[in-house]
Order: C-alpha cells, then structure tokens, then sequence
C-alpha cells in the first residue's frame, strides 16, 4: 500500500501551443470510479497545502480538512495519499504543470512514490520551466507533444471512451438516514486500548443484539454521503465502524493500526474491563473497507502504529458533525419527548432511556455491587 518498489515512469505532456483540446481531453478523462484524477490547480496559488487542498477536491472531498491536529496543521497531502492509496486512484493528470514550483512538483513525486499511481505532468508551453526541469532530475521521465499518446497517459490502456459526467459531489441535502446503529456511538463505557499484544476471537454477542447490516442500497448511500461530507480519514472511518460494529466512540477509539486486518477484512476493538463484549474481532463489510484502509495509511503517515486508528473521544463534536453533515443520525425521541429544539439531533436518546428505565427499577432488584 505504501513505498511502491519502482513506481511508473513520468509523463510530461508538452502543449506548446496552450491548444484547449489537451486541456479538454484531460478534463475528459476525469473519472475517479474508474481510478482517473484530473487536477486542474487552482490559479494564483503557490503553496503546497494550497495543491493538497485542490488534489482532495478533485477525489471529491471538502477540501478543508476539519478536526484535531499537532500545532494546528492540516495534514492534507497526508489525507490525500491516504485516499488515492484507499480508493484506489491509479491515475493522476496534472493541468498547468509550467507553473507548478519546484516544491509542489517534488510533492508530487512523492505522492506517485508512495502510492504508486501513473503521474501526468501537462506543460503548456514549448519547453519545461526552469522550476519543473529542476525538480524532474532525479525522476525517470519522459516528454511526448503528440496528442494521441497524451491521451493515452490520462486514460491508460486501453484507451476508453470519456465517460458521461457524474453529478458533482457536495453538501448533502437528501433526507435523514436513521440508523439504528448509531444508538451507542456516544454511550459513556469506558474501554481502554491493551497495552500488550492482544489477538481478539471473533466477536460473540453476549449481551447486546449485532447491529443489522446496511442493505446493498442504503451502504452505497451511506458510503457516497461520507465521502462527500468529510476529507478525514479517520473520522469517516469512524462513523462507518460504528454501523457495521455497533459500539461506542471510547471504544472505537481502542483500535490501533494493527487491529486492523486489511487481508482478512476484520477489525479488533479492546475491552479488557468487558464493559461490553470484551475485546472481539469484527468483519468489516465490503462497503466500509475503503474508510478503513484510508484511515491506517493516514494514521500510519500522520503519527505511526501506536495511534488511534479511528476518531479518539477528544474528536467527538468532529465526528458528530461529519454525521450530520452526511445526515445520518440514530432513531429519534417522540416530539414530546425531546430535550432539545426541532431540528437538533438528540444522539444520547437511547443513554437516557437506559438511565430512566435504571432509576423506574424497584430498589430490591437492584443488585447491590461487590466490594
């Protein structure tokens, strides 16, 4: 997933004339279902971040990446290989490569050496600019001004037909999904990560009914409004583990890298103390294996093995955030039964129906605790 061993040779596309028919066979060619990026950069920018930011639009992500991070950086060229890593994209284009800096071009070198992907380079100019000849020479490149040979770098081979356009991904606005799932995903146990190796068995669901798996219609749903509402590995991650595992934020956020088997598609979560079920592997469906293994390249980028591999408790007005922006939220109480203003998701509705129905018991079946 990570280091290709030799990644492809690049491709530099000389335009020399600025002719718009590269520029729309380029665009054409942009189809990220099929593992084909274009990325047009935004005029007037020069920053690396800037580049990250407009590579995560083109995956058809927000391009601000919301949530906690070391002395306030975004990791966005982190998100983003972790994505193209994920997805996975196999192509990426380049549109208006003469006026990329020598340090976004090296930025993009390492993004193809990490991931692997076929990197187009499109100058529309005669020759290469100084910035980009400079940051070429240590790559194995090449140059060709034909056309038909361009387009067979931005499609690959064989060379296929443009595809229709998709609608653009953006803020959803289709109505609520109500997933029972999410019940718990506030619940206040108190499960810690194992300190010492720990291989879980398969989960068995002792005191608490499994979640009920998404429908093939209602996953793609899903799956579509997470990818739309948020550039962040690991909180995307997290809300697709709380459907498929049922559990709890503090527990999600007992998962490590490592607990993640991307071969065997099955997740471990930690609970020594058996707040719940215990430490227990889970299979992890098909649909959320995309969020899963965006979220151990990026955490295994950003900050190694030892760090959560799903949203920690710290990000958790992050994470309920992402959820209603992608408007998924668990059942809801009655009207008359509701704490806060229409509108407002009430995600600790099932907490305190559990607490009510503690305080209704009488106090003889109260079993006293053992000291």
């Amino acid at each position: 997933m990570f280091l290709a061993t030799r990644p492809p040779s690049v491709a530099v596309v000389i335009d020399r004339d600025d002719n718009v028919i590269h520029t729309h066979t380029a665009l054409a060619a942009h189809h990220p279902p099929s593992g084909r990026i274009t990325l047009h950069p935004g005029p007037g920018t020069t920053s690396e971040t800037g580049l990250a930011h407009d590579l995560l639009a083109a995956l058809g992500k927000p391009p601000l990446l919301t949530g906690r991070f070391p002395a306030g950086r975004q990791p966005a060229w982190e998100a983003a290989a972790a994505w193209m890593a994920a997805l996975p994209v196999t192509r990426l284009t380049v549109l208006r490569g003469h006026r990329l800096t020598t340090r976004r071009t090296i930025r993009l070198l390492e993004l193809r050496a990490l991931t692997g992907i076929h990197l187009t380079l499109v100058c529309h100019r005669p020759h290469l600019p100084a910035a980009l000849h400079q940051a070429l020479q240590t790559a194995d490149y090449s140059l060709t001004t034909d056309l038909d040979a361009a387009r067979h770098h931005y499609y690959g081979t064989p060379a296929a037909e443009p595809p229709l356009a998709d609608e653009p991904a953006g803020p959803t606005t289709g109505p609520w999904l109500t997933l029972p799932a999410l019940e718990r995903l506030i619940s206040y146990d108190s499960p810690r990560p194992c300190t010492d190796p720990c291989t879980p068995p398969p989960i068995i669901w002792r005191h608490r009914p499994p979640p009920v798996p998404l429908t093939a219609h209602t996953a793609q749903k899903v799956a579509h409004r997470l990818h739309a509402a948020t550039a962040h590995p690991r909180l995307a991650a997290a809300i697709a583990a709380a459907l498929f595992t049922g559990t709890s934020l503090q527990q999600l956020a007992t998962a490590r890298p490592r607990d993640y088997d991307t071969a065997a598609a099955t997740l471990a979560l930690h609970d020594r103390a058996r707040y719940t079920d215990g430490c227990a592997t889970h299979p992890v469906p098909p649909w959320a294996g995309v969020f899963l293994r965006a979220a151990a390249c990026f955490t295994r980028l950003v900050s190694g093995e030892d760090q959560e591999l799903l949203a920690a408790p710290g990000d958790r007005a992050h994470l309920l955030r992402v959820a209603e922006t992608a408007r998924l939220r668990p059942p809801q109480p009655p009207a008359a039964r509701r704490k806060g203003p229409v509108g407002r998701v009430e995600w600790d509705w099932q907490e305190r129906q559990e607490a009510e129905r503690y305080e209704a018991e009488p106090t003889s079946r109260v079993r006293p605790s053992r000291r």
